[in-house]
């Protein structure tokens, strides 16, 4: 490219109608010289995004702007081209919007009046209508939208403009906010639930999410919705969970719907009951929508059932770390029992001390038995996501193990228990028979 030269050609396409022939709408795409290859491709993942009858959509409403001006005498056709110029440097730099009130056609209505409502109907239905709809459009279904025959469909949210001048006959009412305390599940954007899908991309203004939750579900949220990300790390957990939840009031005072979105459930280990508190405190009763816990769906994945007759008759879940980093007191051994522990693996050389030494040694932090050493654990990280991993080994071997494998890929899990051997290879289900603790070591 010369230096004085800023111009470089852009990688193009024509969109056709039904019959094959062009239609006006052309796309282009350039990269000012910095990839031609990749121009062509995102110009045809563009092409291929878009309705293929968005060309003819763009045609019919094409003809109904020339409906418009022809209906306009000679010298009010100037006016309504500036009209409709204005009406669209409006709406592409949002000073105004196609939804303000268009006046009905009344007898006294004047040919400038006639032609200004004509340009803001095409205006409120290139905004709102369906393309497929658009592209459908029949000569007397143009006729009837500038007649104001037809009213243009326009989006809920925007039905009701509020007035330019506020008075207190109006009967647009002020918007009560919500606050939804929501589960996303273990990770993968499939195993949401309907209701949270729905919060999400259909009820959210503002999403307060909990940093654990993937991309992927994050992704599905319309980009017209402001996210926020807690900032919690370690020493800073009390700090951002306050933030969040001023945050979560601040936006529900001002009328909007606020999602703060949990990883797994938000009751289990969620502190969603202190937040259900804090916002009754401040006037708001929140909706909680359960999650798939990843207590129960990441052993699942990983192929290790928490409960198998004949190896496992109960299982329980706790957390590895207890309030502002202080240590828990975990279970005992129970040999028919499967230990779920979250929030554990940052600590895990903690956790199977605890669970293994003697009960002299352990100062308490542990209320039952000593775990044997050759208990099989599994620790489960990004539960049910492409790049989940599983390692297997026993409560004497796993801290090498781990620290074998190089970093950690949280969120990650703990299970203990004889579950994990249950379903491996040609499986084992005869943990429980009589006699069968004689050769667990052997398993």
């Amino acid at each position: 490219m010369p230096d004085l030269c800023d111009f470089t050609f852009t990688s193009t396409h024509r969109f056709e109608d039904a019959g094959g022939n062009a239609t006006p709408l052309q796309i282009g795409v350039t990269t000012n010289g910095q990839g031609c290859r990749l121009a062509g491709r995102i110009r045809r993942d563009i092409v291929s995004r878009l309705p293929k009858d968005v060309g003819g959509a763009v045609q019919r409403v094409g003809r109904m702007r020339a409906l418009a001006k022809a209906r306009a005498v000679k010298e009010e056709e100037r006016y309504s081209d500036g009209e409709d110029e204005a009406d669209e440097l409006e709406e592409d730099n949002r000073v105004s919007t196609p939804n303000r009130p268009v006046p009905s056609r009344s007898s006294s209505e004047t040919e400038p009046e006639s032609s200004k409502r004509r340009i803001r109907w095409v205006a409120q239905v290139s905004e709102y209508w369906p393309i497929s709809k658009l592209a459908r459009m029949s000569e007397s279904e143009m006729e009837g939208v500038l007649d104001g025959e037809r009213t243009p469909v326009t989006s809920p949210s925007l039905e009701h403009p509020e007035p330019v001048l506020p008075s207190i006959h109006s009967l647009v009412f002020p918007r009560k906010g919500r606050i939804l305390l929501v589960g996303s599940g273990p990770g993968h954007p499939s195993l949401l639930t309907l209701a949270t899908h729905t919060a999400l991309t259909k009820m959210a203004d503002l999403v307060l999410s909990d940093k654990l939750v993937p991309d992927a579900v994050l992704a599905l949220i319309p980009k017209t919705v402001q996210i926020r990300i807690a900032k919690k790390f370690p020493g800073n957990a009390e700090g951002a969970q306050m933030e969040m939840m001023e945050a979560a009031i601040e936006a529900a005072q001002r009328g909007l719907t606020v999602v703060r979105l949990k990883q797994g459930d938000p009751v289990v280990y969620g502190r969603a009951g202190e937040e259900v508190l804090y916002f009754r405190s401040h006037g708001f009763e929140p909706v909680v929508i359960p999650g798939v816990s990843s207590a129960l769906a990441a052993p699942t994945f990983a192929g290790i059932p928490v409960t198998q007759r004949g190896v496992a008759e109960s299982f329980m879940v706790c957390t590895g770390v207890g309030r502002k980093g202080k240590d828990v007191q975990l279970p005992g051994y129970e040999r028919a029992r499967t230990l779920v522990i979250l929030m554990g693996v940052a600590r895990l050389p903690a956790v199977i001390q605890a669970l293994t030494e003697d009960q002299e040694q352990g100062g308490g932090r542990r209320d039952g038995k000593a775990y044997p050493p050759h208990t099989p654990i599994a620790i489960i990280e990004r539960a049910s996501m492409p790049d989940q991993r599983v390692i297997s080994s026993t409560l004497r071997d796993i801290v090498r193990a781990m620290d074998s494998i190089g970093e950690q890929r949280p969120p990650g899990m703990i299970i203990i228990g004889w579950g994990v051997l249950a379903l491996w290879g040609e499986g084992d289900v005869g943990v429980l028979d009589e006699g069968g603790e004689r050769t667990d070591e052997e398993r």
